[in-house]
């Protein structure tokens, strides 16, 4: 298949991509604080760098793009049919990536999150995301996922 844009025009497009500050991270941030949860964000000394850190309950918290790190059955995870060699193995790499840092995190006593981008994009998934979150981290769970589905 042949790429609709010129290579110089998406290389500006792929540039543009934000790794902070996105959306879907904004919104999770939003109703962590309107639930009264205090974080930092962004820390580079912790394995991943998680987007939202509670240190005092040693939670790490990364809202993941459904296409960039791959959701599972996500309709947004859908590998492009322009060069998929590159794409699998680019996206192969960011969930290699994301599974050590989880296993990292772990090891260090941290309880890990991944909030999945569905999950902060359809108005039902966003308006339990709040509950979903709190239900979360009051719990004891090591690890947990929250996507557009039960997860």
């Amino acid at each position: 298949m042949v790429d609709v844009v010129t290579p110089a025009d998406r290389s500006r497009m792929m540039a543009g991509i934000q790794g902070k500050n996105t959306k879907p991270e904004l919104t999770v941030r939003q109703m962590l604080f309107a639930s009264g949860y205090r974080f930092r964000l962004h820390r580079r000394d912790l394995p991943g760098a998680p987007d939202i850190v509670m240190p005092s309950r040693k939670v790490a918290i990364f809202v993941h793009g459904c296409f960039w790190h791959m959701h599972s059955g996500c309709r947004f995870a859908k590998l492009p049919s322009t060069r998929p060699e590159f794409w699998q193995a680019k996206l192969q790499g960011n969930i290699d990536r994301d599974q050590a840092a989880v296993l990292k995190l772990n090891a260090m006593g941290w309880r890990v999150l991944w909030v999945w981008e569905c999950a902060t994009r359809a108005k039902v998934s966003q308006e339990a995301l709040p509950v979903r979150l709190r239900s979360w981290i009051e719990s004891d769970s090591t690890f947990g996922e929250i996507g557009e589905k039960a997860g």
